[in-house]
This record gives structure tokens, C-alpha cells and sequence, in this order.
């Protein structure tokens, strides 16, 4: 058997042969085969690696994305949450404002939360409504502007100057006249004494009392009690007049108050009426409404019936 094989080598110097055994051969072969095979191994390990390389940097793309939304977010966070503080700031501003204006006092020996606060603000919606419901408040005709202020004034028919203790309101003859709040008729017929001529006293709760001249008719009578929107006479133009209209007056234990102020009146405007009237004692009022706890189970005020002809909610231009 054959275990040898001859191995010839050519250069410069001629030829030589070398004999070798198959074994070695083998082992050559084999050494080959590895070497081809580690060599295959590691370009597809380096292959392996790349797309490994490349799946991180792909991850690492959605990372950084994601990381640059989180910190949009974050800002946008700050942002939001820096403007919820400027808006509490101003709720608490205004908080302070309203409990000044209607006599809310804060606990100086308690430090209140904004929520309490808050909480306490809502409390008086109540008291709104009853404030609302039992003083004057809105215009008793459709409102269609004044004609004559309230304060000093020349006369129209006496041509001297004096005191006009009311509002004149523009008003065609015959227009409903509305209770501006709950009330008592006082007083309800021709007044002989004064240039009112037909006259309606009412007199609501805590100290008011409205007055309502020149109607041409009277729809109430005497100790008849009224609420809010009821219709109590039509206008006219009797008395001291010089055309038909509607005088009103607001009086608070007899002082004369203006009564424009009452008229612009209403929830949306809540808080105008105790910054323009100062001669009524808000703060023990809204502390009295706050006692009397039969009011807090009190409706809201009195809805005015639809029509085209009433405008008691309208807003003073």
C-alpha cells in the first residue's frame, strides 16, 4: 500500500522532490478546510455584527426621538403647569377682591386653602340669588336708554334746578312695568302731593323701597304682595311730566341711591353694584343673607315670562 506522495518544487536552482506521507497530506487537507471554514465563520460573524450595528443605531435613532418627545413633553408640562400657577395667582387675586367687595373676610387666624376659599365663594350663589331675588335689580321696562339722570338737573316743567332723585327710562305709553324685586305694594294710586302722579311705592326686603311715576295704570293695589318680574302698572305721563316715560327711583332706608347702577345689575355684573354704590352697608347685608339659613333653600330669581315687549334682564347700553 502506497503511503507516500512526492511533492515537486521548481525555482533557480533546479528541481527538487520531496516525499511525503498521505497522512500528512490528510492533515494539510484538513488544516485547509478549517482555515476556509474559520475564514466563512468570521465574515459571517462580521456580517452578524454589522446588522447588529446597524439594528443599534436604528434603536438607538427611535431612542433619541423618543427621548426628544419626552423632554417636548416635559417642557410643554412646565409650561402648562407655570401657566396653571399664573392662573391661580389670579383666581386668588380675584378671590381677594370679591371677598373685599361683599364682605367675605379671610380667617386671619387660619390659613384657608384657594379650594376652601373657593369652596366658601360658592356657598354665596345662594345669597346671590337671594340678593338678586329680594333687591331691585335689572330695568322695570324694556330698556331703550334714559332720558334724564339721576342728580341735580334743570326741571323740565318747573325750569329750575333741583334734585332728580331717579332715572327717567324712555318708554312709549302703555308699556309693562315689572317688579324689579320681591316686595309689598306701599302705596298704589294718584299722588295728589308730589308731581309723581300715578304712583307705586313697593317695598322690598333689607331697607329698599322702589317708586315707579307717571303710570298712566295701576295693576296692584295696596298691601298686595309682588315678586319679581310681576307686571304692576303700564306707563304714562301724568303728574309733573312733559311726555310719556317711566320714573324710577332706588331708595335704601330713604336715601336716594342712582338707580342705574340697579339696572346694569344681574349675575354676570354681580360684583359692579358694590364698587358704584357706597351708601349701602354691603358687608352687613351679605353677613345678614349669610345668617338667615331659610334662604339658602331659596330658587333662583323669578324667570320674566317671553316677550317681545320685555326686556327686564336687558342690559343698561
Amino acid at each position: 500500500m502506497n503511503t507516500r506522495f512526492t511533492v515537486t518544487i521548481h525555482d533557480i536552482d533546479g528541481v527538487r522532490q520531496y516525499s511525503l506521507h498521505n497522512i500528512v497530506k490528510k492533515v494539510l487537507l484538513y488544516a485547509g478546510a478549517g482555515l476556509v471554514t474559520l475564514i466563512a465563520a468570521g465574515v459571517a460573524f462580521i456580517v452578524f455584527l454589522n446588522a447588529s450595528l446597524n439594528d443599534i443605531d436604528e434603536k438607538k435613532l427611535q431612542l433619541e426621538a423618543h427621548n426628544a418627545e419626552l423632554r417636548s413633553s416635559i417642557t410643554a408640562a412646565e409650561l402648562d403647569l407655570a401657566a396653571k400657577q399664573k392662573e391661580l395667582t389670579t383666581v386668588s387675586d380675584r378671590l381677594d377682591g370679591i371677598e373685599s367687595l361683599i364682605g367675605l373676610a379671610p380667617d386671619t387666624e387660619t390659613e384657608s386653602s384657594l379650594l376652601e376659599r373657593v369652596e366658601i365663594a360658592q356657598m354665596t350663589s345662594v345669597q346671590r340669588a337671594a340678593l338678586l331675588q329680594h333687591i331691585p335689580n335689572g330695568s322695570p321696562v324694556e330698556y331703550r336708554g334714559i332720558t334724564s339722570k339721576f342728580g341735580y338737573r334743570t326741571h323740565p316743567t318747573l325750569h329750575r334746578k333741583e334734585f332728580h332723585p331717579g332715572s327717567d327710562l324712555r318708554a312709549p305709553m302703555n308699556t309693562p312695568i315689572h317688579a324689579t324685586a320681591d316686595g309689598v305694594i306701599e302705596y298704589a294710586g294718584l299722588h295728589s302731593s308730589s308731581g309723581y302722579g300715578r304712583l307705586i311705592i313697593v317695598d322690598n326686603n333689607y331697607g329698599f323701597k322702589t317708586y315707579f311715576g307717571h303710570l298712566n295704570k295701576i295693576s296692584v293695589k295696596s298691601g298686595q304682595y309682588v315678586r319679581r318680574g310681576d307686571v304692576i302698572g303700564y306707563t304714562g305721563n301724568s303728574g309733573m311730566s312733559n311726555g310719556p316715560h317711566l320714573h324710577y327711583e332706588v331708595r335704601f332706608i330713604q336715601r336716594k341711591l342712582n338707580p342705574y347702577w340697579f339696572i346694569k345689575w344681574d349675575l354676570e355684573h354681580y360684583a359692579t353694584i358694590f364698587e358704584k354704590e357706597k351708601k349701602v352697608p354691603w358687608q352687613s347685608l351679605v353677613a345678614t343673607i349669610t345668617q338667615d339659613q331659610h334662604l339658602q333653600k331659596l330658587p333662583s330669581p323669578t324667570p320674566v315670562p317671553p316677550s317681545s315687549q320685555l326686556a327686564l334682564y336687558s342690559k343698561a347700553k
